[in-house]
């Protein structure tokens, strides 16, 4: 495995969990203020910043090169012994990157989606309201529903597209990047995690067990790139997938791959199936 990939896994862990396995110490009075060897870090997201020293970076390899004042490798070995789940599986191929091109909103044909998610999908309008205000659901010219994928730190970097017309179709905005970041029910923090495979899942999903935080992986996919940073908080995480041969399949590789994640299995199909089984 090169050391491209190896990196691209470890660089994307969340600076406190870094930070603790560097032995740092939380300021109690600042939360953004950790206290190193090296002095006092400011971090925010995934960037940091050593005000005394008047050095920043972003990602776990440059704090790791910083703290332990160690070069590359020796930090991306440091990191492989502290994470090793998150450094040794192969990535999927990447294709040819493609800018992202997001359907346009089209107010005008929300009124058809919101028809379509609510009357045949069944999805509650109190959970659809919030995420239709942010902008993370919406109509294009289309009248398909878009649903967007977002990064850790807001940036959107996808959509998946669902047809609302009798013809059933799905797909992705061309550019989508799924490995970058996932569509998410808002939650609130400590919330177990549930790995569903679309967005209408994922609502689903939420509304069904509105203790959890559901997000979609876009595709019954047993290892996007951001699932050892979400492991690495610690929280409780479940696969969602299907209950069919290429959902169990799948959730059995997440698992294989990552002992610690559990299995969710809906009784239905899907989430959505059993969310109109049971007449929401």
């Amino acid at each position: 495995m090169n050391w491209r990939a190896r990196a691209d896994r470890l660089r994307a862990l969340p600076l406190p969990v870094v930070l603790e396995q560097l032995e740092a110490t939380h300021d109690p009075h600042d939360p953004a203020k950790w206290r190193t060897t090296q002095g006092t870090l400011t971090v925010t997201g995934p960037k940091f910043m050593n005000w005394h020293q008047g050095i920043g970076g972003g990602g776990a390899i440059d704090l790791v090169m910083h703290i332990r004042q160690v070069g590359f490798g020796q930090a991306l070995e440091w990191l492989e012994r502290r994470f090793p789940g998150c450094a040794s599986l192969q990535p999927e191929s990447t294709p040819r990157v493609q800018a992202l091109t997001l359907p346009a909103s089209v107010t005008e044909n929300w009124p058809r989606v919101e028809r379509y998610l609510i009357e045949e999908r069944k999805l509650p309008k109190a959970l659809l309201s919030p995420l239709v205000q942010s902008q993370i659901i919406y109509a294009d010219v289309r009248a398909n529903a878009v649903f967007l994928i977002i990064e850790p730190d807001a940036t959107p970097v996808g959509a998946e597209l669902r047809g609302t017309t009798a013809l059933a179709w799905r797909g992705m905005a061309p550019g989508s990047r799924k490995d970058r970041g996932f569509f998410s029910m808002a939650s609130s923090p400590g919330q177990a995690i549930v790995l569903c495979e679309s967005a209408i899942d994922a609502i689903s999903c939420h509304a069904l067990h509105p203790d959890y935080r559901c997000l979609s992986t876009s595709g019954a996919r047993p290892d996007p790139t951001w699932l050892c940073a979400l492991l690495a908080q610690g929280l409780p995480v479940y696969c969602g997938f299907d209950a069919d041969p290429i959902g169990d399949e799948m959730a059995q590789r997440m698992r294989d791959l990552y002992p610690s994640i559990g299995r969710l299995r809906p009784s239905a199909k899907d989430w959505n199936d059993l969310l109109r089984q049971n007449g929401h």
